[in-house]
């Protein structure tokens, strides 16, 4: 089943505590909560912050953010995200993730402007990995994103019978598409709650109760698809 991890931090903690029982994501930049999350939720994922860095040009302290996880990864269903740098090559990347102290209880990140190679021989060496948008695919669901997906999930159906382990960085709304991601985050029910029609709960529940397909159905490309970039 897809696992939601709900991002925070979620305000007020009165609408927060309505959640106990869910999967929280907290990333490093805004650690507000993780101690509350790992009082009431079920399991947690701890995001390195590289997408808020990169957006606000922020500086990175990763052997900060190294001592920061190891207190939380104490608790055997907390995980985190492998620091990564958006819009860096391969070999930086790769060389963060040989720095990373953790061992297994981390994911390395594959941003979608790599090699596919590169995804292929992550999955290989590591139990879980995430997939992150960037260059033009930055636009998740867009046609160029769309396009960029089905020729890694058509790749990695070749190499395995059963799908590894993707966790899909901002893509809770791929839980009603057709790609087999494992588990999903975004910040919606943080950054929407306080809509009139909405609650927290409400949002969490309809997020959760949403499904990623087991399998992955080979897709050959759409020649339609490269008339553009939606």
């Amino acid at each position: 089943m897809t696992l939601h991890y709900h991002g925070c931090p979620i305000t007020p903690t009165a609408v927060m505590l309505t959640l106990a029982g869910k999967l929280f994501c907290v990333s490093h930049a805004r650690p507000d909560q993780v101690e509350l999350v790992h009082q009431i939720g079920q399991g947690v994922m701890l995001d390195n912050g590289a997408f808020t860095k990169h957006t606000k040009n922020r500086d990175t302290d990763w052997p900060a953010y190294y001592e920061w996880c190891d207190r939380w990864l104490d608790y055997p269903t907390t995980w985190a995200v492998i620091p990564d740098v958006i819009d860096a090559g391969s070999q930086e990347q790769d060389a963060l993730i040989r720095e990373w102290p953790h061992g297994q209880r981390g994911a390395p990140v594959w941003h979608t402007g790599e090699p596919i190679s590169r995804l292929l021989r992550l999955c290989d060496e590591w139990p879980k990995v995430c997939v992150g948008s960037t260059d033009e695919h930055w636009q998740v669901l867009s046609t160029a994103w769309r396009v960029r997906m089905d020729e890694a999930f058509n790749e990695l159906a070749k190499r395995h019978r059963r799908m590894p382990w993707l966790h899909m960085l901002r893509g809770m709304q791929l839980a009603t598409e057709t790609y087999p991601f494992a588990s999903l985050d975004s910040t919606d029910v943080a950054r929407n709650h306080n809509r009139p029609q909405n609650t927290a709960r409400g949002m969490a529940d309809r997020w959760d109760a949403a499904q990623c397909p087991a399998r992955w159905t080979h897709l050959e490309p759409h020649p339609e698809l490269f008339g553009g970039v939606a």
